[in-house]
């Protein structure tokens, strides 16, 4: 696999230029994005509703479309997860992001539709890879498996039709094909949903894989992290992964968990931050020696 890094960070890197364009040209690439959410979405309810066939600017879009809490969008989501379609979207939408939310109810469950999840999830997540070969050309990344600690709720179905989970839960199950080559662990341990015993599997799983990288919320990734060194008698997840090279976190603020880190793992190793939510992914680092992150302006979401 190593003979295939050279190729694999050339083919990953291709994606550069698109992406400074957008940096370099940011309100147009925002003009663009909306203007295709406005055109793809004109002939559904709330497309209807505000015109959205006379809206070909942002002045216009801002005048006649009102800001809408999540409160607002309820009614129609609920209508959604009963079965409902083109209330919000123009594809039909099956399913929803349960989410930690801010208003009077416990949870939000953000629609999920299929141009969300590969317009703006994975390509972002392609994107992620592209800016980090920018920085490291060398990287041996992709000839080992990316260790994914992903969220702890199971796929739940609200219907035939209409399922609700975490969002890395909708991620994981439906991801590409090739994605299930080079992510560890298995689907079924990855969407377990009890925490202890879902760390111990993930550990027993993967103790013996290439890992190349990791991702997570620090505070259960340092829970595996512990448990590994324990299983494994090591003092370092870089004698246990010696081509581990990459830990991609978010969630939290990182700056209370670097130390621990860098004494857990080890060194040589990257660090790159990113910002994905229920609602969307938003950015992500793109300089190492930054601490900001980049937002990602062409992923299908009007800021």
């Amino acid at each position: 696999m190593k003979i295939l890094s050279p190729a694999i960070s050339r083919l990953a890197r291709l994606r550069i230029g698109p992406i400074e364009q957008w940096m370099q040209d940011p309100i147009a690439a925002q003009r663009e994005v909306l203007q295709d959410l406005v055109t793809h979405a004109q002939n559904t309810e709330i497309g209807r509703k505000y015109g959205f066939h006379e809206l070909f600017n942002i002045r216009a879009f801002k005048q006649r479309v009102p800001i809408h809490e999540y409160n607002d969008l309820k009614p129609s989501i609920e209508r959604l997860m009963q079965g409902e379609q083109y209330l919000l979207w123009n594809t039909p939408v099956n399913w929803f992001a349960k989410s930690s939310g801010t208003t009077s109810d416990k949870s939000k469950f953000i629609p999920v539709s299929e141009e969300s999840l590969h317009n703006c999830h994975y390509q972002s997540a392609k994107d992620v890879l592209t800016l980090y070969y920018n920085f490291n050309p060398d990287s041996d990344l992709l000839t080992g498996k990316g260790l994914v600690i992903g969220g702890s709720h199971q796929v739940n179905a609200i219907n035939e039709d209409a399922f609700y989970g975490d969002l890395s839960a909708i991620l994981l199950e439906n991801a590409p094909f090739w994605g299930q080559w080079i992510r560890t662990p298995e689907l079924s341990i990855a969407l377990m949903d009890e925490w202890e015993g879902k760390i111990e599997r993930l550990a027993q799983s993967t103790i013996n894989e290439n890992v190349t990288s990791i991702s997570g919320v620090p505070t259960w990734t340092m829970v595996l992290i512990k448990r590994i060194l324990e299983i494994s008698g090591r003092s370092t997840l870089k004698e246990v992964w010696p081509n581990l090279e990459l830990y991609i976190h978010g969630g939290v603020s990182f700056v209370p968990y670097r130390e621990q880190f860098k004494r857990l793992v080890g060194e040589p190793i990257n660090y790159l931050e990113m910002y994905n939510a229920s609602e969307g992914f938003f950015a992500a680092q793109d300089n190492p020696d930054e601490d900001g992150m980049l937002l990602f302006l062409q992923h299908g979401i009007f800021l």
